[in-house]
């Protein structure tokens, strides 16, 4: 599992999804080796940070669809 942190003590640039309408989403930023991601219901609450490779492999799953059976 990754680090903990605070977004609002971080001053990170968050993104998120172009398809987000619910107002329940994640939220991804990207600061040297580390990636994080947090809930738009919670801006203020943790965040967790993962490093670029972890993220990458995360990424390469969901494509393929290796966390499909979740929902």
């Amino acid at each position: 599992m990754g680090i903990e942190y605070a977004p609002a003590q971080r001053g990170l640039d968050w993104r998120v999804s172009k398809a987000c309408e619910s107002g329940a989403c994640i939220m991804v930023a990207s600061q040297g080796d580390a990636v994080f991601f947090g809930n738009t219901n919670s801006p203020d609450g943790p965040a967790f940070a993962y490093t670029k490779t972890e993220w990458k492999e995360f990424l390469a799953g969901a494509k393929r669809g290796d966390f499909d059976d979740l929902f």
